[in-house]
């Protein structure tokens, strides 16, 4: 992995040396403050350069193009929130996605099954254990965005997302968020309500460059990517992983997502 991984730099491999436990630590320390950690330069320019090579025409052939309509939850019905509340409001997401079964031999999907980056994640995390997805479709998904396309106000469903930029666009693909906007004791439907009407003042914004990865708390903390513009898509890969193994989208979501299932 270290043709793949700047391991000096970063040696998620090394787990009981000095070095570890700071990285560590750092990025504990940077979750806690804002919700994300970032590690720029982690993944070399040339596994970049090959797994573009392999995915970019990809896109043009073979990748399902999601366009939806979506609130800020991705559901139909939120508990206790009356049908003609702001928090139904929606909004528009495009990209093309592919799927994990579509991106297996590149140094992306050699990152998402090494168990170092997993224990190291588990470790930042303070979890017993992480598990890749069982599921070939959602385990691994290498996006772009095009002029025009971005990722709209969401909260997600797992805990935290890993990210993996592979390229920036010539402009926009700003990473806006808010950090902790509701808990597992308070949905904070009125703060909910303020940030979908664009009057929340304490939502930041985040611009990344290639090889950065990003690991981000976004099941409290909701987020979008403004449209990328210029002839240069935004190509980034998303990696999921589980505290129980197996973990695996039900058909309507793989529908929705990939526009196939198993």
């Amino acid at each position: 992995m270290h043709d793949i991984l700047d391991l000096d730099l970063y040696p998620i491999d090394q787990p009981n040396s000095t070095a570890y436990v700071a990285l560590a630590k750092r990025c504990q320390a940077d979750l806690d403050a804002d919700g994300m950690f970032n590690l720029e330069g982690f993944m070399r320019s040339a596994p970049i350069a090959q797994t573009l090579d392999f995915a970019l025409p990809k896109f043009e052939t073979e990748a399902f193009r999601h366009e939806r309509k979506h609130n800020i939850y991705f559901k139909k019905s939120i508990p206790d929130v009356p049908d003609d509340s702001p928090l139904y409001s929606e909004f528009s997401t495009s990209n093309l996605t592919l799927c994990g079964d579509q991106v297996a031999d590149t140094p992306v999907s050699q990152l998402y099954q090494w168990q170092p980056f997993i224990d190291f994640l588990s470790d930042v995390m303070q979890r017993p254990a992480l598990y890749p997805m069982a599921d070939p479709l959602a385990c691994l998904n290498v996006m772009a965005y095009h002029d025009g396309q971005g990722l709209n106000w969401h909260f997600d469903r797992s805990e935290f997302t890993t990210t993996l930029l592979l390229q920036a666009p010539i402009k926009g693909s700003t990473f806006l968020y808010r950090t902790d906007l509701r808990s597992p004791e308070d949905p904070n439907y009125e703060g909910v309500n303020k940030l979908v009407r664009g009057e929340d003042p304490d939502v930041q914004a985040l611009d990344v460059t290639a090889g950065t990865l990003n690991v981000f708390r976004g099941v409290n903390t909701p987020h979008c990517v403004t449209p990328a513009q210029g002839e240069r898509p935004r190509v980034v890969t998303v990696l999921t992983y589980y505290e129980t193994p197996g973990a695996m989208f039900t058909d309507e979501e793989r529908l929705g997502f990939y526009g196939r299932t198993l």
